[in-house]
């Protein structure tokens, strides 16, 4: 079965995203090395996203007018956007689109990574319904040295501390890496 890892950059105070759903902010740290990434999406086998997520990603990286790109974020992984709506799809994505609770679709995320694992890319809100359902098991923080007024929140749900277990704490480039384990 694979796992389920929410993975994403936050200011220290908690958010993903400015008042104006920008990451300016958090491209002006310096980024990690490469290959920390690298790594990280070689035991990928399926992306999960909100749809505000997937909106900035192909507007922030023009990807509907530059399909190519696509495989240098994501590669030949599926990619799931958890909408309501009808969105458009850069040419040659695998891009699948769902709706409805995450236990509907969870088969189908897992059938389609295989023996790897699920990475929730964002948002916050969405990590917290995998968490409520059950089925999140790892935190993946990049804490940059960075605080908001405001904006998109982390995780907004209340998780107590004895839910997780910190299991790795290193140092990537400005920013700290925190691994965390969701308790059962």
């Amino acid at each position: 079965m694979p796992r389920v890892i929410y993975n994403t950059a936050t200011s220290f105070n908690g958010f993903i995203a400015d008042e104006s759903n920008s990451l300016d902010w958090l491209f002006a740290v310096e980024a990690p090395e490469p290959a920390v990434h690298e790594r990280f999406l070689s035991g990928i086998g399926v992306l999960v996203q909100g749809s505000t997520t997937y909106e900035w990603v192909l507007r922030e990286e023009n990807l509907l007018e530059t399909p190519e790109k696509w495989p240098t974020y994501f590669g030949p992984r599926p990619t799931f956007v958890f909408t309501s709506r009808t969105l458009p799809v850069p040419e040659g994505a695998d891009v699948r689109f769902v709706s409805g609770a995450v236990d509907t679709v969870f088969e189908r995320l897992t059938e389609a990574a295989g023996d790897r694992d699920i990475w929730i890319v964002g948002g916050g809100d969405l990590a917290g319904q995998f968490l409520d359902s059950g089925y999140l098991d790892e935190i993946q923080l990049s804490v940059a040295p960075a605080a908001l007024t405001g904006g998109a929140p982390l995780f907004p749900r209340r998780v107590n501390p004895d839910a997780l277990v910190l299991r790795e704490a290193t140092q990537q480039g400005q920013f700290a890496q925190l691994i965390y384990e969701v308790r059962r």
